[in-house]
C-alpha cells in the first residue's frame, strides 16, 4: 500500500507531470515573471470557469480578504460578523484594519456560520457579513444575502477551502463560492482544492467599479503608473503559479470528483457507528471536500489520534481552539461558554486524509482502523 497523506501533492503531480513541466519552463524561458502571460490567461479562465465578470489574482488569500475590506472603506471602529469556528485569516485581516470582530455561532451539522446568529448580533456599527464556507461546502448565502439586503450590509465571502463548489437558490440557480456577496476571495496555499506550487489567492467580483478599485489597492492603490489614488498594498499571483493553476484549474471538476468519492466511502463506511458523526451535507450546496470532518461521541480524540499514528495515518484536528478563546482575540463578550456549538465542536472534531489521489485500499485500511478504535 502507498503512503498514506493528509494531502498528497506529489502524487497529484505526478499524474499531470508533463503538464506542469511545460507550463512552468514556458514560464521561465518567458522571462515574464509578474504580470505575464500566464497571469491574465489564468484570470481570464478562472472568471469562464466561476462565470464571474472579475477576477484580481492576489498573493495569497489572507492579502484577499485584507484587499477587499480596504476596497469596501470600512474605517476603523467598524464591526464585521464572522464565525469563531474557523481559521485564525478571517478574524485576522479584521482586526489589523482595526476593524472589530464580532464573532457567532456555527450549525453544528455543516459546520458553516448559522444566519440566525449573524442576525442577533448586528448593531448600528456593523458594516460587513464574513462567510466561511468552511471544509468544502457554502454557507447558507440566501439567507445571508437576504439578511444583508435588508441592514445595507456588504458580504465578503472566504471560499478558501470551497472553490468549485455550487450553491443551489430555492428558484433552482446556481453560482459558485466566492461569486453570490459582495466580494468573493480565495486561497492556492497548495493544500487547498486549487493550488498551486507555493503562495496564491484571488479575488472575485462581479461589480465593475468595485473591482476597478480591488485592482488598485492591490497594486500599490495605482490606476496607471506613479499615480497612486488610493492607499494600496503590494500583492500580486506570479507567473510562474499562474502557469500551475492554469493547468490544474482544467481538472478541478475531476478532483472534486475524486474527493466527493473518498468521502462517499467514509460516509458508508463509518454511518451505522454511534461514536462517530460524518459530516452533513446542505441541500443548497454541493461540498468539494476540503476537509473530511468526523464528530466524535465518547471518543477520547487524542488517543484516537495516537492510534492513527501508530498505523502511520495522519488526522488533523481543525480547529483546537476557537477564535473567541484565543489570546490573540480576547473579548469581555467572549466568555468560555459563549459559543456552546463551537467549543464542542473545537473538543470534538477529528480530520481525516482527503486529497485526489485516496485509493481504495488506503480507505479501507484508514476506515478499518477507526472503527477498530471507535467499537
Amino acid at each position: 500500500m502507498r503512503k498514506i497523506h493528509m494531502v498528497d501533492l506529489i502524487s497529484q503531480y505526478q499524474k499531470i507531470k508533463p503538464e506542469i513541466d511545460k507550463a512552468v519552463l514556458d514560464t521561465i524561458m518567458s522571462s515574464a515573471y509578474i504580470n505575464g502571460p500566464e497571469v491574465k490567461s489564468f484570470q481570464a479562465e478562472l472568471e469562464k470557469y466561476l462565470n464571474c465578470k472579475h477576477v484580481i489574482p492576489c498573493a495569497n488569500g489572507t492579502d484577499a480578504l485584507q484587499i477587499a475590506m480596504m476596497a469596501l472603506n470600512l474605517q476603523p471602529g467598524d464591526e464585521v460578523i464572522t464565525a469563531s469556528f474557523t481559521y485564525v485569516a478571517t478574524a485576522e485581516v479584521i482586526a489589523l484594519l482595526k476593524l472589530k470582530p464580532v464573532l457567532v455561532e456555527v450549525i453544528p451539522g455543516t459546520f458553516t456560520i448559522d444566519p440566525a446568529a449573524i442576525e442577533k448580533a448586528i448593531t448600528p456599527k456593523t458594516k460587513a457579513i464574513v462567510p466561511v464556507h468552511l471544509f468544502g461546502q457554502c454557507a447558507d448565502m440566501e439567507s445571508i444575502m437576504q439578511i444583508a439586503k435588508k441592514h445595507n450590509l456588504y458580504v465578503i465571502e472566504d471560499t478558501a477551502q470551497a472553490i468549485g463548489a455550487d450553491y443551489i437558490f430555492s428558484d433552482g440557480r446556481k453560482q459558485k463560492a466566492g461569486t453570490i456577496g459582495t466580494i468573493g476571495c480565495t486561497s492556492f496555499f497548495p493544500s487547498k482544492n486549487l493550488g498551486c506550487m507555493g503562495d496564491g489567492g484571488a479575488i472575485f467580483t462581479n461589480d465593475d467599479t468595485l473591482a476597478q478599485k480591488l485592482r488598485m489597492v492591490a497594486n500599490h492603490g495605482q490606476s496607471v503608473q506613479y499615480v497612486h489614488d488610493e492607499i494600496g498594498v503590494n500583492s500580486r499571483l506570479d507567473s510562474l503559479q499562474a502557469a500551475i493553476l492554469r493547468i490544474k484549474l482544467r481538472h478541478l471538476d475531476e478532483y472534486a470528483a475524486a474527493r466527493q468519492k473518498a468521502a462517499a466511502y467514509y460516509d458508508k463506511a463509518f454511518g451505522g457507528n454511534v461514536k462517530i458523526k460524518v459530516p452533513e451535507r446542505d441541500a443548497k450546496s454541493t461540498h468539494v471536500f476540503h476537509q473530511y470532518t468526523l464528530v466524535l461521541n465518547g471518543v477520547n480524540r487524542d488517543e484516537l489520534r495516537q492510534h492513527l499514528a501508530s498505523k502511520e495515518i495522519p488526522a488533523m484536528i481543525y480547529y483546537p481552539i476557537p477564535l473567541h478563546m484565543q489570546k490573540a482575540y480576547k473579548d469581555d463578550r467572549y466568555k468560555e461558554g459563549a459559543f456552546p456549538i463551537t467549543e464542542k465542536l473545537c473538543a470534538s472534531v477529528i480530520s481525516l486524509p482527503m486529497h485526489t489521489e485516496l485509493d481504495e485500499e488506503q480507505l479501507e485500511y484508514i476506515t478499518r482502523s477507526v472503527l477498530d478504535f471507535c467499537k
